[in-house]
């Protein structure tokens, strides 16, 4: 017997005609390229949505065929996730800090018909144009006289000049919501990146989910602030869970600086936000030298890479502002596990609960998670026990675009590539990628441990370990630290910072000091080309 409930797929259009019906008046705050603030309505944001989907009815696109972004966090680039998706093309994000020719293999893998861009982005895309034998069209996000004359791009044409000749008025067809919405390409390491390809079920899915109260807890009464890109990742969800929940959303484009993130937090009374911890480090740099301070921001999710604790106890202890944890990959649209306090744990001392919020937290509904060895055998919940960590759930990928790189999955789990433990309540912690794990006399030492207890020490502003072979032990750790701009910090100094803070055995070896530590497309750091920049180093 089967339920008497009406049949409605979950479509992405649904998120939008919902907060135009029911939060039509609830701003869209965004910093443009061209320098200014932009703000209009969730109203005007389905209107424009709609022009889109006409437009790319006019361009001739089927259903399905492939319309690509390089763009900041904007209206514009909003407009595009539902004026795309809701008629029944996919959205292609492209990462704008990837090398060109890899956004040209991106480009042509993918087949994209359309590339709507950033002025920002322009040489980037005069650059590798001429490569892209897919996209028949080129569309500047920007009015029509901030067009360069002669940008050497065919038929290149202004968005609003595109969008502006087509009605606001434009019926979203129905269709199975298994239908793919969005596609977004990993940041692999090596070898060409795979796609995740979303549905507009998955990704609908996931905006509840991430709305919930132990996740991102949006709601009316919230003004967002995404600095995580809607270039990667789907900016984690919050471009989908803004409109479901009728939250206020604020966008800072280009300007992703510590003083122009917190202006415009200031500005308009953000309550929340959600970024990587470098760029919360540019903000906390730029607001204690001024002795500065927020008047409404509560709660900041960081994710990407592990949040330092040093971090997480200055946003808390000096500012007032809740971090909360968060983990997932491209491959699971991204959101997995945020980390918030059970009601056993309240009255646990602060040291006890730092201890929780240091991990990466609990499973969303509708992601399962376990540990497992290499044999695949299940690894208890003890919270001592590393092992491979393996995911599952409607958001979580089946198969790669195209079948990239063969069947991803193990038993029907998805291996994330991340070596981790669950504690007892279920709170997960990434000790490790599988790659920069360091075995060291047959013990696992953690680089992420390492590396958070050197971020502590004032003086460093960046810091790597990475393992070195060694004739006894096979590997030892060592520390890549950069220093903070006129910082004194010698060798000796920190690794005396590090006694008493984890055992003996788990202290780098050495400290290795360099002007910089390489940075990926997405903000993580680049392990494998540290590792080759050191390639020569011995140890002492």
């Amino acid at each position: 017997m089967l339920g008497l409930m009406q049949d409605q797929p979950l479509l992405i259009s649904n998120l939008i005609d919902f907060a135009e019906r029911h939060h039509a008046d609830v701003e869209i705050v965004s910093r443009r390229v061209e320098g200014d603030i932009h703000r209009y309505t969730y109203k005007d944001a389905a209107g424009r949505a709609r022009q889109v989907a006409n437009a790319l009815d006019a361009m001739g696109l089927q259903f399905s065929d492939r319309v690509a972004t390089l763009a900041w966090n904007g209206y514009r680039h909003f407009e595009l996730y539902y004026g795309v998706s809701g008629s029944g093309r996919v959205l292609h994000t492209i990462n704008p800090r990837l090398h060109p020719d890899l956004i040209a293999w991106i480009a042509n893998h993918a087949e994209d018909q359309v590339l709507c861009f950033d002025m920002s982005f322009l040489p980037l895309v005069q650059a590798v144009h001429s490569k892209c034998s897919t996209i028949r069209h080129y569309v500047a996000l920007c009015d029509a006289d901030k067009m360069p004359p002669d940008t050497g791009i065919p038929g290149l044409i202004s968005y609003e000049a595109w969008i502006g000749r087509q009605a606001n008025t434009y019926q979203w067809p129905v269709f199975d919501e298994n239908s793919a919405s969005s596609m977004c390409y990993t940041s692999g390491t090596t070898g060409n990146p795979k796609a995740a390809l979303y549905s507009h079920r998955s990704t609908t899915l996931h905006a509840y989910a991430a709305a919930l109260p132990d996740v991102m807890s949006l709601s009316a009464r919230d003004a967002v602030l995404p600095v995580v890109p809607m270039f990667h990742v789907n900016a984690w969800g919050i471009p989908y869970s803004a409109p479901l929940t009728g939250t206020k959303l604020v966008f800072p484009g280009p300007a992703m600086d510590g003083k122009s993130i917190y202006e415009l937090l200031e500005a308009e009374k953000v309550t929340y936000a959600a970024g990587v911890p470098t760029v919360w480090q540019m903000l906390l740099g730029h607001m204690k030298p001024a002795g500065l301070k927020f008047s409404t921001l509560k709660r900041t999710v960081i994710g990407g890479s592990a949040c330092p604790p040093a971090m997480i106890a200055a946003f808390n202890d000096d500012y007032g502002v809740e971090v909360l944890h968060a983990w997932g990959m491209t491959e699971m649209s991204p959101l997995g596990t945020l980390c918030t306090l059970k009601n056993k744990h309240q009255d646990l001392p602060e040291a006890d609960q730092m201890k929780i919020r240091l991990k990466q937290g609990r499973s969303i509904f509708g992601v399962d998670m376990k540990i497992v060895d290499p044999d695949g055998n299940d690894l208890p919940w003890d919270g001592k026990t590393f092992g491979d960590l393996h995911v599952k759930g409607p958001w979580v990928v089946r198969a790669y675009f195209k079948g990239e790189g063969g069947d991803p999955l193990i038993n029907g789990w998805f291996p994330t590539g991340d070596v981790a433990t669950i504690d007892p309540d279920g709170y997960m912690q990434i000790t490790d990628r599988s790659k920069d794990v360091i075995k060291s006399g047959g013990e696992w030492i953690s680089s992420i441990d390492v590396e958070n207890i050197a971020v502590a020490h004032p003086a460093v502003a960046m810091a790597a370990c990475i393992g070195v072979a060694h004739p006894k032990w096979d590997e030892r750790p060592i520390i890549a630290v950069v220093k903070k701009p006129g910082a004194e910090l010698s060798r000796e100094e920190l690794l005396k910072f590090y006694e008493g803070k984890t055992a003996k055995w788990q202290i780098p070896d050495d400290v290795v000091f360099v002007d910089a530590i390489p940075i990926g497309a997405t903000g993580k750091m680049l392990k494998t080309r540290l590792r080759e920049q050191l390639k020569d180093y011995k140890l002492p």
